[in-house]
């Protein structure tokens, strides 16, 4: 390999090199265009050419390209001559869709968490809309999740989600919440049900106590008993000094009452 002007490389099969590291850079032309930039972690010639694809598909060469705001094709750069990886592609969000868990029944009190979802490189930000009302300042958030620790039937309607990046921005269709009172018969049930749980773990404990306790006091007194026990067998010879002395005890008791 040579630097010198018109000169070659000689050898087989020659010098290979590859260049790593291609990021797309962002920026803002005005309110229409964007301006993309490709730009490598090697240190390289101002000559350097780049190759600009879009969508997989080769479409310019140079070091920067102009793209219209919002579009959500997916741009790739580079090194003229097709040397190493291409860098990532970077695209605005597709169109998010909203989740909301759990999808059951909503009851005032509860916790309900939505969930916005999208595709999109930089990373978006979110944020977040009710429609015909205010949200609560409390939960307005550049993150996916929008959550209400405690939802009450005032938080019941229809909310949407916009993701956005350098790119360009879409917002998601609306998903409707119906959040149901808890009336009166409603509460009195909630109510019964955890005293009743909370009752039968009670006494649940309470069982487990007493069985505890009484095989505490059966393992305390069982050795008392088995230790006279043994110490009967031991002495066989205390049984048959109380048989003579019972014997001699006899006659005088029956002379006595002669």
């Amino acid at each position: 390999m040579t630097n010198k002007p018109g000169e070659k490389y000689t050898g087989s099969p020659g010098v290979t090199f590859s260049v790593t590291g291609f990021q797309v850079q962002v920026r803002r032309s005005d309110s229409t265009w964007l301006e993309l930039t490709c730009h490598s972690s090697c240190v390289l010639s101002d000559r350097a050419e780049y190759v600009w694809y879009k969508n997989e598909e080769n479409i310019k060469t140079g070091s920067s390209l102009l793209v219209s705001s919002g579009s959500t094709d997916r741009y790739s750069c580079n090194l003229g001559g097709s040397f190493g990886q291409r860098s990532p592609a970077v695209y605005g969000p597709q169109r998010p869709s909203v989740s909301v868990s759990p999808s059951a029944e909503m009851l005032e009190g509860g916790s309900v968490t939505l969930t916005c979802s999208t595709d999109a490189n930089p990373a978006a930000s979110y944020t977040w809309y009710k429609e015909h009302g205010t949200l609560d300042p409390r939960l307005l958030s550049e993150e996916p999740q929008l959550v209400f620790s405690s939802i009450q039937s005032s938080d019941s309607g229809n909310y949407s989600c916009t993701a956005e990046n350098q790119l360009g921005r879409k917002t998601s269709d609306f998903i409707s919440i119906d959040v149901k009172c808890v009336d009166g018969t409603t509460r009195i049930i909630h109510i019964t049900r955890w005293t009743l749980v909370s009752v039968m773990l009670i006494l649940l404990l309470v069982f487990c106590l007493w069985t505890r306790k009484k095989k505490a006091v059966s393992s305390t007194t069982e050795p008392h008993e088995s230790r006279e026990a043994v110490e009967m067998d031991l002495h066989p010879e205390y049984e048959d000094l109380s048989d003579m002395a019972a014997q001699r005890e006899d006659p005088e008791e029956q002379e006595d009452q002669v």
